[in-house]
């Protein structure tokens, strides 16, 4: 037997269907997008300073660098693994 969907069927679907995140639902994803890409361009940042020629500089970067990894929260790392990609930058962080 088939099973004909008549507009009252699809308008009672469509209800479960959540339509659009409300505005804080949205403010708080893009600031999750901010969050973990800055962390990736501090990483990067970090990075740099190993292709200097100063032997202090390349010192401090290596410094900065395990500061931002024991610093950064867990729960974003799988993010700013994928900023780091896109910034073709060196480093990857361990979930």
């Amino acid at each position: 037997m088939r099973k004909y969907f008549t507009k009252k069927n699809v308008v009672g679907q469509c209800l479960l269907v959540k339509s659009k995140p409300d505005g804080n639902e949205l403010k708080k994803r893009l600031r999750q997008w901010q969050h973990s890409r800055s962390w990736a361009r501090l990483i990067c940042e970090a990075e740099k300073m190993w292709s200097l020629e100063s032997r202090e500089l390349k010192r401090l970067g290596a410094i900065e660098l395990i500061q931002l990894q024991n610093e950064m929260p867990f729960n974003v790392r799988r993010r700013v693994n994928y900023w780091l990609i896109k910034y073709s930058g060196a480093t990857r962080l361990e979930d």
